[in-house]
């Protein structure tokens, strides 16, 4: 099979996969404990859920949309 068949090269697929990490990582941080109905956790408005995770996730998830979009070079 020709190599240049394919719409993504190996570069594309790390971009990917790297992307979907830094994904992850976002909605890691996201997690913490929850406030119920008999105590209530001022974490939940940590600098670091409210902030810091979405940048992370958005990153992500531009990374991944640059992964998608860059055109392979051509080797010959």
């Amino acid at each position: 099979m020709d190599k240049k068949n394919f719409a993504f090269d190996k570069v594309n697929f790390i971009l990917l996969a790297v992307g979907m990490v830094i994904v992850i990582l976002g909605f890691v941080l996201m997690a913490g404990p929850a406030t119920n109905e008999t105590a209530f956790q001022p974490d939940i408005f940590s600098v670091r859920r409210v902030r810091v995770a979405p940048v992370v996730c958005f990153l992500g998830f531009v990374f991944m949309i640059y992964g998608v979009l860059r055109k392979p070079k051509d080797n010959e």
